[in-house]
């Protein structure tokens, strides 16, 4: 068997790392007619905004990791509170003890959260902390002896994350899928993206449609059967949708009107990307019930997430009546160095005043943005704080899916050979840097996209 070391005298060669990487390693989100073709890039080492490949070439990181790098690569003081932590306890089992780095995070966390969310279930990401929550809106309804109040409203191109419930729960795309997802529990209300309303119709109206159609869905359900409403303060995954002004207040009001549970799906837009600790009531004004973090709380150092749950929700889950377990967890829940890396990340954070930095850069970023709107070939641009999108002009309807790949697949490479990548979703780009990046680093950014762009708009054009 091949002892591997970092030794370079014994490190496989690029070619042969690349052979193991295709023909023992299933991506996420891998094409399944060519998942032993496909080349993925192999980055070596990462500093502040940059990445650098295998060859040497550096890149910035447009999509920060996953949404999550706040605090940029290579910071050596939390490599060595993960190390410290590691050295002194590793793992201990959430089940019969608990640990000072979870209990320090747990109080800091709910210092943090809006309102009433004092109650903090950590899980190993998103995915499992939307299906923690998600859990939770049964057994409250349960022990309330609601049993048929259970169907989850969530919108069409809302993103949850791939496990079993999560997945459920996140709207159609138009790829593909071979994977079961439980459509007795799911109801999806229409897109709430501002750019698809009706010519001619005003964003003022089309927010009154958005909010209607969840006024009609829960009267179409019926309010006895409906548990929750999902929601993405903005809809990442689906191309950073950001709904009309007003939609979350109102859509609240609807909840708390039919004792809806509404539950905030904060993983990407907590921890800073809006320039707050959580954007549900300081950007949208609402205090949900429920809030749903992971990516960001440890600046993808190590893998947690987080479940918030309000007091409310706790008094109406617990009672005397009933001596019943809450028997959800993880083998890896509260994970001391886990844990010990969100604890660092918040405190860099706090002392580096990124929040603060978030909101001063933000007007510089977006104005950015905004002026790709100029290129042909763009049809919407859009973003808050500091996330973007660009969403490609062929997007009519009838426009073939192939047509809107290319174009995607076109700006991808040409922002790659510059140094800059971005996460293509079909006709878009989107992007959400480390939230340390510099003015100098952000119109370092966009001079690559606008190069990329006229690269493309040139290739479409002649095709």
């Amino acid at each position: 068997m091949t002892t591997i070391s970092r030794d370079m005298t014994n490190w496989p060669s690029a070619d042969t790392l690349n052979e193991w990487d295709r023909n023992h390693q299933l991506h996420p989100w891998a094409a399944m007619d060519a998942w032993q073709e496909s080349d993925y890039h192999p980055i070596e080492r990462a500093e502040g905004i940059y990445l650098w490949d295998a060859d040497g070439k550096r890149y910035i990181d447009g999509p920060g990791g996953m949404w999550c790098v706040q605090i940029g690569y290579g910071r050596k003081e939390m490599a060595t509170a993960i190390a410290d932590q590691v050295l002194r306890l590793p793992y201990t089992s959430p089940w019969t003890t608990t640990t000072d780095p979870s209990t320090l995070l747990a109080k800091k966390i709910a210092d943090l959260a809006p309102g009433d969310l004092n109650n903090v279930f950590f899980t190993t990401g998103g995915s499992t902390a939307v299906d923690t929550a998600l859990r939770t809106m049964h057994f409250m309804n349960n022990a309330m002896g609601r049993h048929n109040k259970k169907i989850v409203i969530a919108r069409e191109k809302g993103y949850h994350g791939s496990t079993y419930l999560a997945s459920t729960v996140t709207g159609k795309e138009r790829d593909k899928s071979r994977f079961d997802v439980e459509d007795r529990l799911v109801r999806f209300l229409p897109d709430v993206n501002p750019y698809t309303r009706p010519e001619g119709m005003s964003v003022a109206d089309w927010c009154d449609a958005k909010v209607a159609d969840l006024e009609n869905m829960i009267a179409e359900v019926g309010p006895e059967n409906v548990g929750a409403f999902i929601a993405e303060p903005i809809l990442c995954s689906g191309g950073v949708i950001i709904p009309p002004q007003g939609y979350h207040q109102r859509t609240h009001g609807l909840c708390k009107k039919h004792d809806i549970l509404y539950i905030s799906d904060e993983v990407v837009t907590a921890f800073g990307r809006l320039g707050h600790w959580f954007a549900s009531q300081e950007v949208f004004g609402i205090v949900p019930d429920i809030i749903t973090c992971a990516k960001g709380l440890t600046s993808g150092y190590l893998p947690l997430g987080a479940c918030i749950i309000s007091d409310a929700v706790m008094e109406r889950m617990t009672g005397p009546n009933e001596n019943v377990l809450f028997s959800n967890g993880y083998t890896y829940s509260a994970h001391p160095v886990c844990c010990v890396a969100a604890l660092k990340n918040i405190e860099i954070m706090e002392e580096e005043r990124i929040l603060e930095h978030v909101r001063e850069i933000t007007p510089h970023f977006q104005r950015r943005l905004r002026a790709l709107e100029r290129f042909p070939i763009v049809g919407d641009v859009r973003g808050m704080g500091l996330l973007a999108c660009i969403q490609g002009r062929p997007d009519t309807p009838g426009t073939s899916l192939a047509v809107e790949r290319k174009l995607g697949a076109l700006l991808d490479e040409a922002c790659d050979k510059r140094g800059l990548l971005v996460r293509p979703l079909i006709n878009m780009a989107v992007f959400s840097p480390p939230l340390i990046i510099s003015v100098a680093q952000v119109d370092e950014m966009f001079d690559l996209l606008e190069e990329a762009l006229e690269e493309v708009s040139t290739a479409m054009a002649s095709d």
